[in-house]
Formats: structure tokens, sequence, C-alpha cells
């Protein structure tokens, strides 16, 4: 997702090693630092793939496909996505890359719900992309951070398994920091064409895993908020 303060790149996320991103128009005013979750990635996961495999590869494409989603303001600078690309969840009917900026930002893409709005925990309708990446590295400030559990296929179709996780250090939606192990798992598929951009991706997971768990803590007077004034630290 993005390049460290030296100038190396973040060996995780492709492309910023390769290219630099002299000219990306960065959503938060300069390219995101991943050195935290990276960490936290290091010592959390449970697969250690192979250099040159297709699970690292397969793991380090996701990571700069949601690096690109997140924190580029500009759709033409993404470089992991063709222009026609499509996103859906849980078999809802796919969103253009137009249609996605819209909807405020990844974590209200990947929380959509149907549920009645005064059952929501989290309602991506009322939240915007700042307020959304705010929530959740308030939640999690070492961030969310992903592992490609299994690979079934591979490209130009590619099916994989995931896990997500990381810890509550921080309240949400006015209930207090538990200090737990936040983990969810899911599948995903990405088509790629014969240039290894994705123009098609699918999630299934449920959203309720995780918003269900950071409820859990006590209730709050006041509601904090978060002291990143940049919203680096996401997975």
């Amino acid at each position: 997702m993005a390049a460290s303060d030296d100038g190396r790149g973040d060996k995780y996320r492709n492309h910023l090693n390769e290219r630099g991103e002299k000219i990306t128009q960065w959503r938060f005013g300069e390219p995101p630092n991943y050195d935290v979750v990276n960490k936290l990635f290091e010592e959390g996961r449970t697969k250690v793939w192979p250099a040159g495999s297709l699970e690292e590869k397969v793991q380090n494409l996701v990571k700069t496909w949601e690096m690109e989603l997140v924190h580029k303001a500009n759709v033409d600078d993404f470089i992991y996505s063709s222009p026609d690309f499509t996103y859906s969840l849980n078999g809802r009917k796919p969103l253009t890359r137009e249609e996605m900026g819209k909807m405020g930002g990844s974590y209200n893409l990947h929380l959509q719900t149907s549920l009645p709005e005064h059952l929501r925990i989290y309602n991506p309708a009322e939240e915007n992309m700042e307020s959304s990446h705010r929530a959740f590295t308030t939640v999690f400030p070492r961030g969310f951070a992903l592992e490609v559990l299994q690979v079934y296929t591979g490209p130009p179709v590619i099916v994989y398994k995931f896990r997500h996780w990381g810890y509550m250090e921080g309240p949400f939606k006015g209930r207090a920091a538990t200090g737990e192990l936040i983990e969810i798992f899911g599948m995903a598929i990405f088509e790629a064409n014969e240039k290894m951009r994705v123009m098609k991706v699918e999630f299934f997971f449920d959203r309720g895993e995780l918003l269900g768990k950071l409820v859990k803590g006590e209730k709050l007077e006041t509601e904090a908020v978060s002291s990143c004034p940049i919203l680096k630290n996401t997975g």
C-alpha cells in the first residue's frame, strides 16, 4: 500500500517500489506509511508464503489493490484496476468505479447492508470517506492486517480465502475498547486481464462477524476521535 519514509518502498505493495508514484494524487496529501500494520502482519500471520509463489503474488496484489482503493484520490492513478472495473459484495449488484466513489470509501463498500437503519451498528449511508476511515483507524490504531490463507485458482480468475485481523485498542461508536483480537474470514474472486489489471472483484464475508465484536465494550459517555492526522494504518 505505501512507501516508507526512508524511500525504500513497501515490500508487500508492489508498484510503489517500481514507479515511486511521483505524480499520484494522494487522498490524504501524501503516500500512506504501512510500517505499523506490516509489523502487525508479520507478528500475527499464520502463513509465510515462499517468495515468488502464487500465494505471495496474490497476497501482494490484494494489498496493493486495497491501497489504491483507499488512498488514491484520482482513479486515473490506479495501476492495478482497469477503467471498467466493478466491485460486488455478497452477491449484490456490481458497482462501477464511479459508483464506488460515491459510496465514500472502502469501509462503506465492505460494510454495505440491507438491514433497516435503526438496526445498523454501523450505517454506511451516514458515513463519508473521512468519517469511516477515522472510525476504523481509531478502533484499530495498529491497522487491520490482511493475509491470504489459500489460493484455489490462479489468474485470470483468482479465487482465494482471506483473514483480516487487528486489536480493538480504541473505541467504536460509543463503545469502549476491549483490547481483544478481532478477526474475520472470507472469500474473494478477482478477475484480471492479460496485464494483470483487476477487472472484477467479488467479496463474500459476514459483516456482523466484525461489527458484533466491536460493540462488546462498555458504553461511553463521550466518543473519542482518532489522533491520527492523515489516517494511515489501515492494513
